[in-house]
């Protein structure tokens, strides 16, 4: 007899992913899950996001990391509320880690809960944890192909992110062929061309969030 134990871990992890999904409805908390391979910018994205949104919500923020508390850390000295989940050497986060970092935020103080996944672009895509939008950040030194390399990601997400792009001139990066890809993949994905940390292009990716954190709103009154 063969035992999919693929299977079950998913399925476990969907039925606490449910569980987390109502609580932030409960709560009225706009959770986004972010996705990106290591370096290309998530947690400077998050600072941006930060800086533009948090006179209009209130943010808290998850870090998902292998290993160390540095990007907590960093979210932490701009007052922000931080939670670091190590996860010892697993490629990504899962509903039930998500669950205990919850645990320890007020919920009822937060408007907007952002969780910056383990730097991959394959693990994160299978495991759901409960969030409004998966959002994919793509860094133009990463290179245009990566759509056709990690199609997975690209489908999934709810936009796309394409951060460091003061650098586009200097990189052999084909910006069209990019968008084209992504479109074909994901055609009511937009992509945001942000340099996250000079606050470049910003202002349309986090008037969309705020779009959709308001959307959230009028479906959970």
């Amino acid at each position: 007899m063969r035992v999919d134990i693929a299977k079950g871990i998913l399925e476990k992890n969907d039925t606490l992913a449910e569980g987390n999904r109502e609580l932030f409805a409960r709560k009225g908390v706009f959770v986004v899950d972010l996705m990106a391979s290591p370096g290309a910018g998530k947690t400077s994205t998050i600072l941006a996001t930060i800086a533009a949104l948090r006179d209009r919500y209130r943010i808290a923020v998850i870090e998902g990391d292998i290993a160390s508390r540095v990007d907590a850390e960093k979210i932490a000295a701009h007052g922000i509320p931080a939670v670091q989940i190590n996860t010892g050497g697993a490629c990504h986060l899962e509903s039930d880690m998500i669950r205990r970092a919850v645990d320890t935020l007020d919920l009822d103080e937060i408007d907007l809960l952002i969780i910056e996944n383990v730097g991959n672009l394959v693990c994160p895509t299978d495991f759901d944890l409960g969030e409004h939008a998966k959002i994919m950040i793509l860094s133009v030194p990463e290179g245009h192909d990566k759509p056709y390399k990690y199609p997975g990601i690209f489908q999934l997400s709810e936009a796309v992110i394409l951060n460091k792009y003061d650098t586009v001139s200097f990189f052999d990066f084909n910006e069209e062929e990019f968008r084209s890809v992504v479109h074909d993949l994901n055609p009511t994905a937009p992509v945001f061309a942000i340099a996250a940390t000079k606050g470049e292009g910003v202002d349309a990716w986090v008037e969309w969030l705020a779009a959709r954190i308001e959307a959230a709103k009028v479906v959970q009154s």
